[in-house]
């Protein structure tokens, strides 16, 4: 992680509602000086909500949000000390890219030559500056989406907030432009905020994800931490594609059991006691396949009922006590529709949560 240690953005019990519908409740959450920090979740949790309200676009119900320490609960977006990229361009057509990048600067009376330095600079960080004086329209997605982060960057400010920036773009230029932002994070160091529903962007950017459902941080943590060790079962079933194979049963004398499943716990770090019905998560890539399943904590035969071939690995689609259970495995195996297959899972790979209140155990 980047940064000193120091705190950038921090807010403190955030309320947001509209009318009777509590969007945000409560929220907690504290930004690290240079952090990049990803809020990741599914449509309608309040990620984008929570941007905006950091940006001020919305007025807050409660709580107060804190940038460089200063209370700006109530300032107006231009004196918060940010500069923001959306998911649309929003680029003026009738300006050149020079114009549009220069043309906040202008209203804010920035000196001439201090605008023409700044826009020359952020030019140089994004690779735009045979661009400058083209028209928005004759540009690809790619370069708009540049020059809009542009128009952000010269703004010379502590905290950029991205609000699903790349969802516009075909598969490519999204790959693309992931590693330019992570490329140019690295260069500014500067503390970033980025909003995403893919899950793939989240990891690969960020240093700590938060990730959010129904206005509530259900996790915050680094993408190693919240992939291996998921706090409860939405963030579990959540990340990961193919998501977990979950497994409902009880655990009696130290053993898992679900229908004809047995498994072992002996090997599995239990955080609390258990109690009741559990749900028992692996990911397809821990699942152990052919001789590597010798002498797991559970062996079993599976039927590959739908192999998809992904190059560098394949899934393969299988069912366990009727629920679905993803395999992924070499790309180079030889694996068709119908094959049986010998399956593995140890415990110490897997992720146990309460049936009841769906924390990790």
């Amino acid at each position: 992680m980047s940064g000193n240690g120091a705190t950038s953005v921090e807010i403190k019990n955030l309320d947001l509602s509209f009318g009777a519908v509590d969007v945000l409740k409560g929220l907690n959450l504290s930004v690290n000086e240079g952090e990049f920090l990803v809020l990741l979740g599914s449509s309608g949790c309040g990620k984008s909500t929570l941007l905006n309200c950091i940006a001020g676009l919305l007025d807050v119900t409660g709580g107060q949000v804190f940038i460089k320490g200063r209370n700006v609960t109530w300032a107006e977006p231009s004196e918060r000390g940010i500069g923001m990229v959306f998911q649309s361009y929003a680029l003026y057509p009738q300006m050149s890219v020079e114009g549009n990048m220069s043309f906040g600067l202008k209203n804010a009376r920035v000196p001439k030559s201090e605008i023409k330095e700044r826009v020359a600079r952020a030019a140089d960080i994004l690779q735009i500056e045979p661009l400058l004086k083209r028209k928005p329209s004759a540009l690809s997605g790619g370069q708009r989406q540049r020059v809009a982060i542009g128009r952000a960057l010269v703004r010379d400010v502590d905290v950029f907030l991205f609000d699903e920036p790349l969802s516009n773009l075909d598969a490519k230029l999204r790959a693309d432009l992931r590693v330019e932002l992570k490329q140019l994070h690295d260069r500014l160091d500067n503390t970033m905020i980025y909003v995403t529903h893919d899950q793939v962007e989240a990891m690969t950017l960020a240093d700590r994800i938060a990730i959010m459902k129904d206005g509530i941080i259900q996790q915050l943590a680094s993408p190693g931490e919240i992939y291996s060790r998921p706090a409860n079962l939405y963030v579990a079933d959540f990340i990961g594609s193919p998501a977990m194979n979950l497994q409902q049963g009880r655990v009696e004398n130290g053993h898992f059991l679900a229908g004809e499943l047995s498994v072992p716990l002996a090997s599995y770090s239990f955080e609390r006691e258990v109690a009741g019905d559990v749900w028992f998560g692996i990911r397809p890539e821990h699942v152990l396949v052919g001789d590597d399943a010798a002498g797991a904590d559970l062996e079993l035969t599976v039927k590959a009922e739908v192999v998809e071939p992904l190059g560098s690995d394949t899934l393969v689609l299988t069912s366990v006590n009727g629920k679905r259970f993803w395999l992924r495995i070499s790309g180079q195996s030889k694996v068709a529709s119908g094959d049986s297959l010998r399956a593995g899972v140890n415990a110490a790979d897997a992720s146990l949560f309460d049936a009841g209140d769906e924390e990790r155990l």
